[in-house]
């Protein structure tokens, strides 16, 4: 077990409890991305935690698969879907992007802000989908905190204490970026952005973002 699927399988069950911090920006996103889906779709879901969007869109799809690389989460996730008797949603204990499978949509939430190799993943997920498959993410942007005094304060203290917290294994890897460059790499990984917001707009904002993959 890695260090970090230990991190997250210590934090799983605070998690599970912890209520959803805006949920009328997650109730928007959640609608916005069921427009996207089709009743026959095959839908992957990277960094899915305890699964409860998989259980929202679970049946607005044909299939999802959906991976996270904590077994603790899973374990929550697996029994959240048993008691819902939701059958078209399976869990796989996995950190990385599959090299292979066919999937219509790749969805990813509250994730690539906490991997070093955003942008590999981005490539990775474009050479998943076929031509015009769709990629969903949304992702706090650490970099835009603000000029007010309270985004400013906020800034901060992402600066200040989540580096110390990382030295007493108290947090994990965090990485700081602006919404203008999560688009550019998104873009620069062969897709084109269909729609994007900031839901909730923060400060730091959660970047919400549709993209197509782009024809050849």
């Amino acid at each position: 077990m890695t260090d970090l699927a230990a991190f997250w399988n210590d934090a799983a069950p605070k998690y599970a409890k912890s209520p959803i911090a805006d949920p009328a920006a997650y109730e928007y996103t959640l609608e916005r991305t069921r427009s996207y889906l089709k009743q026959d779709d095959h839908v992957l879901e990277l960094g899915c935690g305890t699964g409860s969007t998989a259980l929202r869109l679970a049946p607005h799809v044909k299939q999802i698969t959906a991976m996270d690389l904590s077994s603790g989460m899973l374990t929550i996730a697996q029994e959240k879907t048993d008691k819902a008797g939701v059958k078209n949603l399976q869990f796989v204990e996995s950190g990385s992007v599959p090299d292979t499978g066919h999937y219509d949509v790749v969805m990813g939430y509250s994730l690539f802000h906490l991997v070093p190799d955003m942008e590999a993943r981005f490539a990775q997920i474009n050479a998943l989908l076929p031509e015009g498959g769709y990629f969903i993410s949304k992702t706090v942007c650490l970099a835009d905190a603000g000029d007010s005094i309270g985004g400013r304060f906020k800034s901060l203290m992402i600066r200040v204490m989540i580096p110390l917290m990382q030295l007493i294994r108290k947090a994990p890897y965090v990485r700081r970026f602006a919404a203008r460059e999560l688009e550019a790499a998104v873009m620069q990984a062969g897709f084109e952005i269909v729609e994007s917001g900031n839901h909730p707009k923060g400060p730091p904002p959660a970047h919400y973002i549709v993209a197509r993959k782009r024809r050849a």
